[in-house]
């Protein structure tokens, strides 16, 4: 993987959130879940994006609970 490939990051926020938000965060999926909780899902191009969308999970005013960036597994 190069330093310019995006990763994939799952971030769950407490509370649900519509999917009508889907183009404001990035084009990651939104994953209503049983319990109560919204995992995001999908690409990051980078750090900065990444703050990006923490910074409207954090205005939105939903608690963050996990960012969980995802590792490749070996072939």
């Amino acid at each position: 993987m190069s330093c310019k490939d995006p990763t994939i990051y799952e971030i769950r926020v407490q509370g649900h959130l519509s999917p009508l938000w889907h183009d404001s965060f990035e084009g990651l999926a939104i994953i209503l879940e049983e319990n109560g909780n919204t995992c995001l899902t999908g690409a990051i191009v980078d750090q900065s994006a990444l703050h990006g969308v923490i910074k409207r999970i954090r205005d939105l005013g939903m608690p963050l609970i996990e960012v969980k960036r995802k590792t490749d597994t070996p072939d």
